[in-house]
């Protein structure tokens, strides 16, 4: 079955598809009914948790499709570019808050790439340093809510953990999330030191007035964080506040988004999430499977027979993530390995929020590494420069991103503390 979906994959055949083949083999090699494969795709819909995905995932796409990235880019220009390497430190700000919103980096990049790659170069930043900021900056934001990456782990893990819900992991991934910007920003002031960009001087009237330009879009995170955070609303119902409030701003009072726009805006949306659905259906189907034939539990006994210290079971752990991030992207990964892995990290000690955290900063890590790191496709195609120049470009950002996950690791605190 390995071999099938490798060899499927490389001929470019739908993960979906190639699920539902593995899921339609195995359930007849166990003489079981296809039925169940159709069964699942039947028992998404009644997923409370699964209803957060398609209006976080608007409000991303309009955020996206309007001029709020430019927005939120004068403000934190105005904020930070009197600093040692200020539009560095903007940039991953920027891309870190549109991935949030739209769970996917490689929107960023079509969103952005093509207004900050060239606001690096005319400030002086080494096309390298530009290059890995606009392909890796804001790879963590899958950190932070509302990211559909924390939505779907939600959804696959809370069935084997009741303690992995949506709002934990929303609490969760911030401090995580916080530390990798504030190390990435350290990498944009060097940068910036190192390229010996000329400073801007600290302007309060042009902070205000983009203070004022932005005036609607700032409520915005207050919004999501203080209603989760606070407890006074579920991420539903929290999700449906953020699509219902960005297509009123970006909509009716800023119109940069004419109604006729909308109908494409609804279909790229419905594209990711349908295919997201469509994988983590086919996946389950596959799941169940494999929980029928016992192989979680086998991989239990094999891992434990040779594995008993935890520190030695995180080393393999993060190993083992970076080279399914190599190989996977998110979603798939997401689907297929946490129902094999969450139960394996409990035997060991591993606190199922933790883990969460954990997977997702090693998956974070993926969008930027070869052979299948899709920030690498997106940039080569939206900056028009060769796939191996871009992952060059990336190493010192993925170095740092690497640091920051051992930190997750080893210092279980740096998660749970919001959530205990």
């Amino acid at each position: 079955m390995t071999g099938l979906v490798i060899v499927f994959a490389l001929l470019g055949v739908p993960m979906f598809a190639v699920f539902g083949a593995l899921a339609m083999l195995a359930y007849r090699s166990g003489g079981m009914d296809f039925s169940i494969v159709i069964g699942e795709l039947t028992r998404l819909t009644g997923m409370p948790m699964l209803q957060a995905l398609p209006m976080f995932a608007l409000a991303g796409y309009v955020l996206a499709g309007s001029r709020a990235s430019e927005r939120l880019l004068r403000i934190t220009r105005a904020a930070f570019g009197w600093m040692p390497g200020g539009l560095a430190m903007v940039s991953i700000v920027v891309c870190t808050f549109l991935t949030a919103f739209t769970g996917a980096s490689g929107v960023t990049i079509v969103a952005l790439g093509g207004l900050l790659f060239p606001a690096l170069r005319k400030d002086g930043y080494r096309e390298k340093a530009a290059l890995g900021l606009v392909t890796s900056g804001g790879n963590l934001g899958v950190l932070f809510a509302p990211s559909l990456p924390l939505i779907l782990y939600a959804v696959i893990a809370q069935p084997i953990s009741g303690e992995v819900t949506i709002d934990a992991l929303f609490r969760a991934g911030a401090l995580p999330g916080l530390l990798g910007i504030g190390a990435l920003c350290g990498y944009g002031i060097w940068a910036g030191l190192h390229a010996k960009i000329q400073r801007r001087p600290f302007a309060v009237r042009e902070l205000g007035a983009a203070l004022k330009e932005a005036k609607w879009e700032i409520p915005l995170p207050f919004v999501v964080l203080g209603a989760i955070y606070g407890g006074w609303l579920a991420a539903s119902e929290t999700a449906v506040l953020t699509a219902a409030y960005v297509l009123v701003v970006e909509v009716l009072i800023h119109r940069e988004l004419p109604v006729r726009k909308l109908a494409g805006i609804v279909r790229d949306t419905v594209v990711l999430v349908g295919g997201v659905l469509l994988i983590l259906g086919m996946g389950m189907a596959i799941t169940n499977y494999l929980i029928d034939q016992e192989v979680p539990q086998l991989m239990l006994d094999w891992v434990g027979a040779r594995i008993q210290n935890p520190i030695l079971f995180l080393v393999a752990l993060n190993l083992f993530l970076l080279v399914v991030g190599c190989v996977m992207d998110i979603y798939t990964a997401t689907v297929v390995i946490v129902p094999l892995l969450a139960p394996l990290a409990v035997q060991y000690g591993i606190h199922p929020v933790h883990l969460a955290v954990i997977f997702l900063a090693n998956l974070a890590i993926g969008y930027s590494t070869p052979p299948v790191g899709m920030n690498l496709f997106i940039a080569a195609m939206r900056l028009g420069k060769p796939l191996m120049k871009l992952a060059a470009a990336s190493l010192a950002l993925m170095g740092i991103m690497l640091g920051v996950l051992i930190l997750i690791t080893y210092w279980p605190a740096l998660s749970l503390v919001f959530v205990r």
